[in-house]
């Protein structure tokens, strides 16, 4: 019951992921779009300029939910690495109770009259030619945070079923992942000298043939 209670969380933090990555995608064309016509055309919009930190908000907001599911969040610490799985596991879950649920609660909450009021008066942007609809930014502040709420609740399962044995501490890895990295770079940086290498052994023989 409790693992089938956790996919369900884990599929509704994915769906928050999706829409992040589309968000993504969005403001990089948008900047692209913004910089070619700004640098190659001297043209601009103070609308598609805007747009960017709009999208870039969706990012930041929606993000920290899914970043949540994925234990993607830094983490400073100097005893937790060295702990058992099931340790681990009641640290995250005394943690998602005692600090993330409050403030998220809090957040949500008080940040909900500054949505009602930017609705309200239909606010938009003070300069001309900017975006209208300003309240639908400032709605997404309330709502991030309710959604952190849901996903803290299937980070708080997770570690549930960690602590009691029904699967492992799936951890984010930002150490292997560093080393990963290092391994590209230094397998690309051997290609590379293989590939001067080799160019400059036929160089040679070509000289040599010439002779």
């Amino acid at each position: 019951m409790l693992l089938k209670l956790e996919h369900g969380f884990n599929k509704f933090a994915d769906f928050i992921g999706l829409i992040t990555a589309i968000a993504m995608v969005l403001m990089i064309v948008n900047v692209f779009y913004d910089v070619v016509m700004r640098y190659f055309f001297k043209s601009g919009s103070i609308g598609m300029q805007e747009m960017e930190w709009h999208l870039f908000s969706v990012i930041i907001l929606l993000g920290v939910a899914y970043t949540l599911k994925e234990d993607g969040h830094v983490r400073v610490d100097l005893i937790y690495d060295r702990l058992t799985p099931r340790k681990k596991a009641m640290i995250n879950m005394v943690g998602a109770i005692i600090f993330i649920l409050p403030i998220a609660f809090l957040v949500g909450i008080s940040s909900i009259d500054n949505a009602v009021e930017a609705y309200q008066s239909m606010e938009i942007s003070g300069d001309p030619g900017g975006l209208h609809y300003r309240w639908i930014v400032k709605a997404l502040i309330p709502l991030s945070f309710f959604l952190l709420i849901i996903t803290t609740i299937g980070f708080f399962l997770k570690n549930l079923n960690t602590y009691k044995g029904n699967h492992g501490l799936e951890e984010y890895n930002l150490k292997g992942e560093i080393e990963g990295l290092k391994c590209d770079l230094e397998a690309h940086k051997h290609h590379v000298v293989n590939i001067d290498g080799s160019d400059d052994e036929k160089d040679n023989n070509e000289k040599g043939d010439s002779k």
